[in-house]
């Protein structure tokens, strides 16, 4: 488990995720964690942070006596400053992220109830005047936007500082923070955006996935292969930016009564055969509890026999499609329309409300849906088609969103669509 390493392999394998993850740069970005007797645990300064390794992790007493191979990062003084004020936070991470810098730069902080998710996670984001790097007066603008409860804050000019009770949460708030950075700029280049109510956001908070237990004594050469296959299918999601650590369920049909799917609250990218929960006749595996989606994916699997898979996921482009009053042209190339069809938006709320109305509208013309402010939902007859599904949803919404920049999109033909449907009927229901 994560929270079992030592602070420096914690510090190492999270700067690791934000630099290949592409959120910072080789000199930019630290990280810190407070450790129970108040010393600072903090990434060094003038290190590559794509080779960071844990000998090269600096210590800071409580008296400031510096311990490790290298000066500590220049940023320190803005990381103590935020734990005096906030004795309640453990972690901090600090990060250049583009999409983030692009607000900071236009001084506008990014808006996190385009998906309930990222407003549960990161909530609403401070904003911190800007100073010099490295001095106390920077260090006191993030520090006191940090004592007015914020737990993200965006520095003007800057970048971001996101913090938590522990390091992976922070950076959960930052990679999080990102994606409804990236999200917000695709979708706004469609046009008119959606956002959702607090009354819409406490959807979210629901506890239906908590089902009545059953104890599964035996698994079945069947069931632990689809183990195997859903936890691969969400590590390549998640090295494919399709999902981040806080977001994404796949699911996979065991049998007529049963099927596994991801559990609730977990990190993606680290999930293990362990973790996908079995759900058998209504009940789930005893000790378990599985995604907050668990009623819809039984809805569908319950009504299509055909259907082996179903993920959801906020990949960024695709995502923009489900907070945007523009609809998806899936129209673009043979391959998209072939796989997508033609791919409806479902108004918010009915994944939640009336997960038999969701499921009433997949059939075999329409394998992918948008949830509206919410993700996109992939189908297949088995785990790589519906992940194929999703690859090309997100293929397909990023060539439309980046054709803006060159000009008007040209759909493929009424009668080229006709010839696609007759030559590939085996392949489109």
């Amino acid at each position: 488990m994560f929270d079992l390493l030592s602070p420096r392999q914690q510090l190492v394998q999270i700067m690791s995720r934000i630099y290949y993850g592409g959120m910072t740069t080789l000199s930019g970005g630290n990280l810190s964690i407070r450790d129970e007797d108040g010393g600072i645990w903090i990434t060094p300064s003038g290190v590559d942070k794509g080779q960071l390794t844990a000998a090269d992790i600096m210590y800071i007493a409580p008296d400031g006596t510096a311990t490790g191979l290298h000066a500590p990062s220049s940023e320190l003084p803005f990381h103590r400053a935020i734990y005096a004020q906030r004795p309640d936070l453990r972690a901090i991470v600090h990060a250049h992220a583009p999409a983030l810098v692009s607000f900071s730069i236009v001084r506008k902080v990014p808006d996190t109830s385009i998906i309930p998710q990222a407003q549960r996670l990161c909530g609403q984001v401070g904003y911190a005047p800007y100073a010099l790097p490295g001095s106390e007066a920077l260090g006191k603008n993030i520090a006191d936007t940090f004592a007015r409860g914020y737990d993200v804050v965006l520095l003007e000019n800057h970048g971001v500082a996101t913090a938590g009770t522990t390091l992976l949460e922070a950076f959960q708030r930052l990679e999080t923070l990102d994606f409804c950075a990236r999200t917000l700029m695709y979708a706004r280049g469609l046009g008119a955006i959606t956002t959702l109510t607090d009354d819409q956001l406490t959807l979210f908070d629901h506890r239906d996935n908590l089902l009545p237990e059953f104890e599964a004594v035996t698994h079945t050469s069947h069931e632990r292969e689809l183990r195997d296959s859903l936890v691969e299918i969400v590590r390549r999601a998640c090295d494919r930016q399709l999902m981040i650590s806080t977001q994404g369920v796949a699911s996979a049909r065991v049998d007529a009564n049963s099927f596994l799917i991801t559990p609730t609250d977990f990190d993606r990218p680290s999930i293990d055969n362990e973790q996908p929960v079995l759900i058998r006749d209504g009940k789930r595996e005893a000790g378990k509890i599985p995604s907050r989606s668990v009623k819809l994916h039984e809805a569908i699997y319950r009504r299509h026999p055909q259907i082996n898979c179903v993920i959801t996921a906020q990949a960024p482009y695709i995502t923009a499609y489900s907070i945007a009053e523009q609809a998806i042209d899936t129209k673009t190339i043979p391959e998209s329309y072939i796989l997508l069809m033609d791919m409806p938006k479902v108004p918010y709320g009915s994944q939640y409300r009336t997960p038999e109305t969701v499921a009433e509208m997949i059939s075999p013309r329409t394998p992918v849906i948008l949830l509206q402010n919410d993700c996109v939902l992939t189908t297949g007859n088995s785990v790589l088609q519906a992940f194929d599904r999703l690859e090309v949803a997100e293929f397909t919404a990023r060539s439309l969103i980046e054709t803006a920049s060159i000009g008007k999109h040209v759909a493929i033909g009424t009668s080229e669509i006709d010839d696609l449907r007759r030559a590939f009927a085996h392949l489109m229901g």
